[in-house]
């Protein structure tokens, strides 16, 4: 099987590559357009009462210092999922260079030109449009050029709450291990904010009588980005559907369901940070997530049957390199002291007293351990440095306190944790480049993210989780030098989830009950 190349990738791709260009030109138009709304304004008011400047720059600068997704997750809870969190804050990103641009502008025009505007009897507003604007324009054009390039770029981060974009195709490779896919996001986002750029640049040069001219112009384009915003976000079933950058790429997720079940969901791509919230609060009627996870209990949602078996078995184990091993000689047995302790119900309780309760992994792990008499104090050694990662949710912050405390208490090595890493491909490639030891990983993943076999090689490797756990820890010792320990005994597999309620009115308990009720809609 040869692999896909770049080209290839964006020929196949490239209906949805263009919904996703014309998503994230929506986002950045709107909100470029709103943010010059408010901030030009702003910047001529603080350039008349000078006092004002000093604070109203300051808090803008403190608005853009926000970290992008901590922004995003503050709008969440007044604005729910979808454009309107992600124009608000690409609007805030984009104000500060605006601001700042307009009132430097206005207050660095030679005051010996506004003396002889005064004594030609203009007054303020005279003054304004056709004395100051005219000669601060290049200067606010710059500012806006800055926030345009600034937008284009957070606008990738759209996707986090559903609201389409480029960082749709980014996140899935990250997550995916795909090169291509990351490519063919990051490539067109790149290439938009250079164009989007100089085109500002052509009006920055084309003087203020022209901009003058193009003030009726606005409305219609802001109408314009808004209805192609729409017509490329609005869904075609009567449940609106929300999936992952991981699930709307594997063959276990989006693909799977549309070539066994034949269900074409047209879902948004939302991060799984916040999408339970999201179904629980009837902004998504499906989601797709993890059959471990504590917020399935916390958010009373109900998992549809999987009954054609698209979902491979997900069991968890630590995977090491076997050098690490032979360098670390007691660490093989400490981590398989885990090995079996773990069922999918407790590891779900587990997962809701991180995810609903609020409890940290440190108290989690450490509860547990003493439960299961394996804690033992810390002997602070230094014997040498064990990095433990993780991936970015919930269950792999427990595992990695985990085995942490593990390591502390029955080895002399130190211990590093390098949690929150992201999707699959960071954690694996940081192991690969050996920028951490361990992490745990899922037989499935390992299956179908990294070692992606043929379908008759997949076909017979997942009709136990034996077999795919011996065909996954055969194939990483061959190719990558890897070793997959003993499993922790859950399997943590894709499931496709709904209030409880809305499924039980409905009468769907599988996801070929899902597919009858479409269809009869």
């Amino acid at each position: 099987m040869t692999q896909q190349n770049l080209w290839q990738f964006i020929s196949e791709q490239h209906e949805k590559l263009l919904a996703q260009v014309t998503q994230h030109l929506g986002l950045t138009f709107l909100s470029l357009l709103l943010s010059i709304v408010v901030g030009l304004p702003l910047g001529i008011l603080i350039a008349r009462k000078r006092k004002l400047a000093s604070p109203v720059l300051g808090f803008a600068g403190i608005l853009q210092t926000i970290p992008s997704i901590a922004l995003l997750g503050f709008m969440i809870p007044t604005f729910g999922i979808g454009a309107t969190p992600a124009i608000i804050a690409l609007l805030i990103y984009a104000l500060l260079p605006i601001i700042r641009n307009t009132y430097t502008g206005i207050t660095e025009v030679n005051p010996t030109v506004i003396e002889a505007a005064k004594a030609m009897g203009m007054n303020r507003q005279q003054m304004l449009f056709k004395v100051e604007l005219p000669l601060a324009m290049p200067v606010i054009i710059a500012g806006i050029r800055t926030a345009a390039v600034i937008n284009v770029g957070v606008a990738t981060l759209a996707s986090f709450v559903a609201a389409g974009g480029l960082g749709e195709f980014i996140f899935g490779g990250i997550s995916l291990n795909n090169t291509n896919m990351i490519l063919a996001g990051a490539i067109p986002a790149a290439l938009l904010a250079i164009v989007l750029d100089q085109t500002i640049a052509l009006f920055q040069k084309a003087g203020y009588r022209f901009l003058n001219k193009l003030k009726y112009g606005i409305p219609a384009i802001i109408l314009i980005s808004a209805v192609i915003y729409l017509i490329n976000s609005t869904s075609e079933t009567t449940l609106k559907a929300g999936f992952t950058p991981e699930f709307m790429g594997r063959q276990d997720g989006d693909p799977g369901l549309r070539s066994v079940y034949h269900l074409n969901l047209n879902p948004v791509v939302v991060s799984d940070a916040v999408m339970y919230k999201a179904a629980y609060e009837k902004e998504l009627d499906l989601i797709s997530g993890y059959s471990t996870d504590g917020r399935i209990k916390a958010f009373d949602l109900a998992v549809l049957r999987d009954d054609k078996t698209i979902f491979p078995p997900y069991y968890a184990a630590p995977i090491i390199k076997t050098k690490t091993l032979q360098k670390f000689p007691k660490l093989q047995k400490t981590l398989n002291l885990l090995s079996g302790k773990f069922s999918d119900s407790l590891m779900t309780d587990l997962n809701y007293k991180s995810d609903y309760l609020k409890q940290t992994p440190e108290k989690i792990a450490r509860d547990f351990l003493i439960k299961n008499n394996l804690y033992k104090t810390p002997r602070k050694g230094n014997s040498g440095m064990i990095r433990i990662g993780s991936k970015i949710f919930g269950e792999q912050y427990i595992l990695a306190e985990m085995y942490k405390m593990l390591i502390e208490g029955y080895t002399d090595y130190q211990v590093e944790t390098k949690t929150g890493l992201g999707g699959t491909k960071i954690c694996f490639d940081a192991l690969m480049n050996d920028a951490i030891d361990f992490y745990p990983e899922y037989t499935g993943t390992g299956l179908l993210v990294l070692l992606k076999p043929s379908e008759s090689v997949l076909k017979n490797v997942t009709q136990s989780p034996e077999k795919t756990y011996e065909y996954v820890n055969s194939e990483f010792k061959q190719q990558y030098g890897i070793e997959w320990l003993q499993p922790l005994g859950f399997n943590n597999a894709y499931a496709l989830m709904m209030r409880r309620t809305q499924a039980e009115e409905l009468k769907i308990k599988s996801i070929s009950d899902l597919k009858h009720h479409l269809d009869a809609q």
